[in-house]
């Protein structure tokens, strides 16, 4: 790597740049909540945020600073990652509140201090660790996705990165969701329930979305196939399993009522057990990152010799920030986290920060185990909360909230140690980029209640259209300590399928997703891993493949914020009065023109085509230069 300029002032922190973080924050933050909800997957936002940085620094407003856009995709990265961790959890407590039909202990203020809290205590608890993990390691953590985003940085640098490809993604799954979902000219997928006499009890179809065929394009097609595996199994042989022995109240049921009643426990427990398992592979990790960081705490020096590229927000306002946000756990109204919740969020908090921002430099920020550490936390504080006698209603809320803020920190940790490995790369001032991430957590956590609030109020947690499958199984594991009204055979039944999985060398996060998921989900899924699969096909040289990839991921990325933006956007419209309806109703016109769900299948297919041509176009570029 080549010796950083120290004494080379660029643009860096600019009103410009903080202004334009703060609006990516919440855009990929809105579709990364969006996105969650549906799938119980969300991506990284750093290399969009650069993107599109630069194409409107660098090209409209013809500014040349690759530090100026770094603060950009610092700030835009912590808004996703903070909504990333508050969707995995917060949704819990608007169940409970249906359910219970008490609206006090969830509210806008709650939501906001526990994912500042969180965020906040996820930038600081990584403050001390930066130079022993992006200093002092440099070189041995690879830190794939800030070495990545520094790269994209660097060749927008020198020769100008096209954001139009992030932008004509956005624009075609915006429009292509409006026509959905809004005027409801085609259906979002297709399915069909399978009554063959011999093999009856099941459905199969797909949903035909732009942010799945994103997600399937992201993760690839290993993964996706993964998933898929894990519904195959679901919905081809536990569901037809139960339909042909089980009771005659079974042989009743619609397929949708098997998944929703027996699957979805099952599924339940095989993420939690894949979570667990992929928290226990980790334990050394954990062990040895833990005690070094520890270590290099007790022998750092603390002064930076006014070196810009050392210099971190100093100890005394680090200090005063966790001493506010413990005062603001109990301050905040109707959420009952007494002294035992803040010590154990305080602890919990610093171990996983640590753990976090160390894994991510290994493994990197998508295979982070965040759900393993919420699930850990959740299982060990509600054990004691209940066992202090905090129990009933106000200890689940306290429980989820303690996870909400633990899940908060570990997701903001490792952004944070993302971004400062990409900053360290470039050149860039780790207090700027410190106090970026903190202004990203603010932005996010400024918008985050709303939206959820948004898309509870009009489409409903737990539904069809939004899952929330990570917050639900939080919720069951919660309720299962609290009360013990778990369904404990189905969730014994998912964790023996998880096991298995494991031994089999299979990833068993990916497949304990898929089990727990619609099959219509993992087959839309499925779909954008087999459009990736055909990229990587493509014979070209490695400089081609790898733009191929980018540009291909770019345009995925495109794919999932204009749906979610637009999801959002739809489900406002849905709470607006209009005419002694809703404007969303005004806006339908299905009842006058609609055409048949098959249309969506060769439309989906069609995003394919296009998706796998933005791939391809920079090959033939590529090959015409040369």
């Amino acid at each position: 790597m080549k010796k950083r300029d120290k004494d080379k002032q660029l643009r860096e922190f600019t009103p410009l740049a903080v202004i334009l973080g703060m609006l990516i924050a919440i855009v990929f933050g809105a579709a990364n909540a969006y996105l969650g909800l549906r799938v119980g997957l969300t991506i990284s936002a750093s290399i969009p945020a650069a993107v599109i940085s630069m194409g409107i620094v660098r090209k409209i407003l013809k500014r040349d600073s690759i530090l100026e856009n770094n603060i950009v995709q610092t700030i835009g990265s912590a808004g996703e990652s903070l909504a990333a961790g508050a969707i995995f959890t917060l949704p819990a407590a608007f169940l409970w509140e249906s359910e219970w039909g008490d609206s006090h202990y969830i509210s806008y203020l709650n939501i906001l201090l526990l994912t500042l809290i969180g965020g906040v205590l996820g930038v600081i608890f990584m403050i001390p660790l930066r130079r022993a993990l992006i200093v002092k390691e440099d070189g041995v953590l690879p830190y794939p996705e800030g070495k990545a985003c520094a790269e994209v940085l660097k060749a927008g640098e020198e020769s100008g990165q096209d954001s139009s490809v992030v932008f004509k993604g956005l624009g075609l799954a915006s429009l292509y969701k409006f026509l959905s979902n809004g005027l409801k000219i085609f259906p979002e997928g297709v399915s069909y329930e399978i009554s063959a006499k011999n093999f009856a009890g099941t459905a199969v179809g797909f949903d035909a979305l732009p942010a799945l065929m994103g997600v399937g394009y992201i993760v690839g097609p290993t993964i996706s196939a993964i998933m898929l595996a894990g519904g195959v199994l679901a919905w081809f042989v536990l569901m037809p399993l139960l339909h042909a022995f089980g009771s005659p109240e079974l042989t009743n049921l619609a397929p949708s009522d098997l998944w929703s009643n027996y699957i979805r426990y099952i599924g339940a427990g095989a993420v939690a057990t894949g979570g667990i398992i992929s928290l226990i592979k980790s334990l050394p990790m954990i062990v040895k990152s833990f005690k070094d960081s520890i270590n290099d705490l007790k022998s750092r020096d603390s002064s930076s010799n006014g070196d810009r590229l050392d210099t971190d927000i100093s100890f005394k306002v680090s200090i005063i920030l966790i001493i506010v946000s413990v005062i603001l756990i109990f301050l905040m109204p109707s959420t009952p986290v007494n002294i035992i919740g803040a010590i154990i969020i305080v602890v919990f908090g610093f171990f996983f920060a640590t753990v976090s921002s160390r894994m991510v430099g290994i493994i990197g920020s998508s295979n982070n185990p965040v759900s393993g550490m919420s699930i850990a936390t959740l299982l060990i504080a509600t054990l004691i909360l209940k066992a202090t006698g905090l129990v009933g209603h106000d200890g689940m809320i306290a429980a989820i909230s303690i996870g909400t803020i633990i899940c908060v920190i570990a997701a903001i940790a490792g952004d944070c140690s993302q971004d400062l490995k990409t900053g360290y790369i470039v050149g860039a001032s780790p207090k700027y980029q410190q106090i970026g991430e903190i202004i990203g957590v603010l932005t996010s956590s400024l918008v985050i209640g709303g939206i959820l609030w948004i898309l509870n109020t009009s489409i409903g947690f737990g539904t069809k259209d939004l899952p929330a499958p990570q917050a639900v199984l939080m919720k069951m594991i919660v309720e299962g300590v609290m009360s013990g009204n778990l369904p404990w055979d189905l969730v014994f039944v998912g964790a023996a399928i998880a096991i298995m999985v494991e031994l089999l060398g299979i990833s068993v996060l990916p497949f304990a997703i898929g089990l727990y998921l619609p099959l219509n989900t993992t087959l839309g899924i499925m779909f954008g891993g087999v459009v990736r699969l055909i990229v990587d096909k493509i014979k070209a040289d490695d400089k081609s493949k790898k733009d191929a990839e980018t540009n291909g991921t770019l345009y995925s990325a495109g794919l999932i914020a204009g749906e979610g933006i637009m999801g959002i956007i739809l489900a406002v419209f849905a709470i607006i009065p209009f005419k002694a309806k809703t404007f969303a109703d005004a806006i339908n016109i299905s009842d006058r023109f609609s055409l048949p769900q098959e249309v969506s299948v060769l439309l989906f297919i069609g995003l394919g085509i296009l998706v796998y041509s933005k791939a391809k176009s920079v090959i033939k570029k590529d090959r015409t230069n040369g």
